[in-house]
């Protein structure tokens, strides 16, 4: 346990009481309402883990609404999900983020405000649509995934109260987590710990000048956490990007717009998960999320300093992670071996030689074509349709209605 404060606010998990903080919640949630957005695929509904997550929900009684931003392939998985979250008392709303309807709301935005959001696929547009249609509502809107197997009612009580408590008043806040499985003793987290972390300490070397955006990333204890809240403000002047550098490039955007002192993380505690694998394709599993993220921190040297991307720029990076990320090794094995977690030496070296064939590949793709992949956002989006999210809204609740045939929350 410490107590250590980095350029951000860090609110530890000394001794929260959740219950106090989740009935604080309830009162302030009539003048400052809160909202949870779960990105999800159709195939998460079989995962063993979202039932409990819609049990501990059942039992918050501080949030306005639960939105879905499914990912469906068709109408019967769009009803296969409607169905599964029967379940959840609070009022909610399952958003086809893919459906025809939402695609014919979006087209139309491309079509008569020559604004593309149709062109982005994945987890970032469909976060991006949930956040239109929670704003309406929402002084805060929280995120989780929907596959955490260590999911506690606490969860969404950590994430949003130093956001809706006024003595705080954070505009944003990110969950941080010892990403270890306590049941199998194994230690995980391998992106953030063999890829990040030593990358953020390569490019904070080797750009020109030193960098407040590259400390700032640092400062924050687990870059890759999906779970975070802000201010609805706040989440419509932002832009989000649409790949899996999604976490650190909104860290990025966030910086862009908010002060440090209005940005915090909290500690969740231990956090398992669904886990990725390597995949022998490198534009799969692991090597895609390095590949996507690595151009997201080469976007970030290039707007923020004035350090050139080369191809002597990415031999240095590529030298310097690769040693600092065997440091690294040493350090985990040190800590699991005490703890008595499992952890293979041999593997861990294998990821970093992997990541690492990554680098020359990623930089020279970003050299030929630095053009972001963000979203717009909402705040553009909508001096271009100012009713763009009460039709996304509108559609997502004919979608419920037809399929479900009862009347959304």
């Amino acid at each position: 346990m410490d107590f250590f404060q980095e350029s951000i606010t860090t609110i530890h998990d000394f001794c929260i009481q959740t219950e106090k903080m989740s009935e604080r919640l309830h009162n302030l949630s009539f003048v400052r309402p809160v909202v949870i957005i779960i990105p999800m695929l159709y195939e998460e509904i079989e995962n063993e883990t979202l039932p409990n997550i819609i049990n501990d929900l059942n039992e918050c009684n501080c949030l306005k609404k639960v939105i879905i931003a499914l990912a469906a392939d068709n109408s019967s998985q769009y009803e296969q999900v409607l169905n599964f979250f029967n379940r959840l008392k609070l009022p909610n709303l399952v958003v086809w983020c893919n459906g025809p309807r939402i695609q014919a709301v979006l087209n139309e935005l491309n079509e008569e405000k020559s604004l593309d959001v149709t062109s982005f696929k994945g987890k970032g547009k469909d976060v991006w649509i949930a956040v239109g249609i929670a704003s309406l509502e929402a002084y805060a809107i929280g995120f989780h995934d929907a596959d955490i197997v260590t999911y506690s009612k606490a969860l969404p009580v950590k994430l949003l109260y130093p956001i809706v408590e006024p003595e705080l008043d954070f505009f944003f806040n990110k969950g941080y987590y010892a990403r270890v499985n306590t049941k199998k003793r194994k230690m995980y987290g391998r992106v953030y710990r063999l890829f990040v972390r030593p990358m953020l300490e390569t490019l904070q070397i080797d750009v020109k000048y030193e960098s407040d955006i590259l400390q700032y990333l640092q400062a924050f204890r687990y870059t890759l956490a999906g779970e975070f809240a802000l201010t609805s403000d706040l989440a419509l002047n932002i832009r989000i990007p649409g790949d899996w550098g999604l976490e650190v490039g909104l860290l990025a955007e966030v910086y862009r717009n908010t002060t440090l002192k209005r940005i915090c993380q909290t500690d969740l505690g231990f956090y398992d998960h669904k886990h990725k694998i390597m995949a022998d394709n490198p534009g799969e599993g692991l090597c895609k999320m390095v590949r996507d993220i690595l151009t997201t921190f080469l976007r970030i040297v290039t707007e923020t300093t004035e350090t050139q991307i080369s191809e002597a720029f990415l031999h240095s990076i590529r030298v310097k992670y690769k040693r600092f990320a065997q440091d690294l090794i040493r350090q985990y094995h040190a800590d699991a071996f005490s703890n008595g977690l499992e952890y293979n030496r041999h593997q861990e070296e294998r990821y970093v030689d992997a990541f690492t064939e990554v680098i020359m590949s990623t930089g020279q793709e970003y050299m030929k074509n630095p053009s972001g992949i963000l979203l717009p956002d909402w705040k553009r989006a909508l001096s271009a349709m100012p009713d763009l999210r009460n039709k996304l809204l509108n559609v997502a609740l004919t979608d419920s209605m037809e399929y479900k045939g009862t009347t959304a929350d």
